[in-house]
């Protein structure tokens, strides 16, 4: 495959994962649990993507163009249940972004998923999720001065402009807290565990 034919198979890729991803929200079964026809498309989105990478390394911007470079970035985020596949993407992400051939932005929002996962603080705040009151707020991260001025290198928003912006969006596409806050987060733990995000 050359350059061309790879984008539009990346392109096409993450395609499939955005109509799977409006059908669960058209029948409200996007916020129950991860659901398991989408595990099993990211699953296999991320497969197809690691045989890619393996051919032409990163698919930055210089190489396949901005859409696909975008495209790979989602299913790269979502690929949730292969964390050797996201810490290798990362680290090749982070070489392109150092030679200017990929988003900053991209990257910020990749170390900070691995690192909700991980347990650890994220750097810029990106990683929501429903709290204990049941709204959506940023996961753990380690002070917001810091994250606000990490943010504004970047060419982010405020954490707390973000805060609104995303409890506007659950708002307007249906989605409720988890009825049961703690079994939530027991069986989050879990699964991050099963994955082999924590030991």
């Amino acid at each position: 495959m050359n350059y061309q034919e790879i984008a539009e198979k990346i392109i096409e890729l993450k395609n499939a994962d955005f109509e799977l991803r409006e059908k669960l929200i058209q029948n409200g079964k996007l916020s129950a649990g991860y659901n398991a026809e989408m595990e099993k498309l990211h699953n296999k989105n991320a497969s197809e993507l690691e045989d890619i990478i393996n051919q032409i390394g990163y698919p930055s911007i210089d190489k396949v163009g901005e859409e696909a470079s975008q495209s790979a970035w989602i299913i790269i985020q979502h690929a949730i249940g292969q964390p050797d596949f996201m810490r290798k993407c990362a680290s090749e992400l982070e070489k392109a972004v150092n030679g200017d051939k990929a988003d900053p932005i991209n990257l910020a929002y990749l170390s900070d998923r691995i690192a909700v996962f991980e347990g650890k603080p994220q750097v810029y705040g990106t990683q929501f999720d429903w709290d204990v009151n049941g709204e959506m707020s940023p996961n753990f991260f380690d002070d917001l001065t810091k994250v606000n001025e990490r943010r504004k290198q970047i060419g982010f928003n405020t954490l707390e402009e973000q805060i609104g912006i995303m409890r506007k969006r659950v708002k307007d596409e249906n989605r409720l807290p988890p009825i049961d806050f703690e079994k939530r987060k027991l069986e989050m733990e879990e699964w991050r565990k099963k994955t082999g995000w924590i030991k």
